[in-house]
């Protein structure tokens, strides 16, 4: 990975943490709840690409949706209460407080759309 400043990724990353906001203001059930975590991912990704260049895309992904998985797994632990931190609105919404497998299956669809959106753009390049 390289460093290298993208705007089109820093306007995505833009876009889709104010689509986050408000879902995470105005959305329930399956939008806030599914859908929410699939552009979490993407987020991560556009948030990193807007300043990383990078020749190995899958490993980025991969490394993302660890990460993702991590912080999910952590919650079985109640991670923000370990911390000291549960009272922290902010903290309680990033780390997240129940563990869900829907949530995993999530981030891997977040993750494969990301995949899909690079092949794409690859392509289109390419021709």
């Amino acid at each position: 990975m390289k460093f290298r400043l993208s705007i089109k990724y820093i306007l995505l990353t833009v876009v889709l943490f104010l689509v986050e906001v408000l879902i995470a203001r105005y959305g329930s059930g399956f939008l806030r709840h599914f859908i929410g975590d699939v552009l979490v991912v993407i987020l991560i990704y556009a948030a990193i690409r807007s300043f990383l260049e990078s020749k190995n895309v899958l490993l980025l992904i991969l490394g993302i949706f660890v990460f993702a998985c991590t912080i999910e797994g952590l919650q079985l632990f109640d991670l923000p209460k370990i911390l000291g931190i549960e009272d922290n609105k902010v903290a309680s919404i990033v780390l997240g407080n129940t563990f869900d497998w829907m949530d995993i299956l999530a981030y891997a669809l977040g993750c494969i759309s990301i995949i899909s959106m690079e092949r794409f753009l690859t392509n289109v390049r390419n021709r």
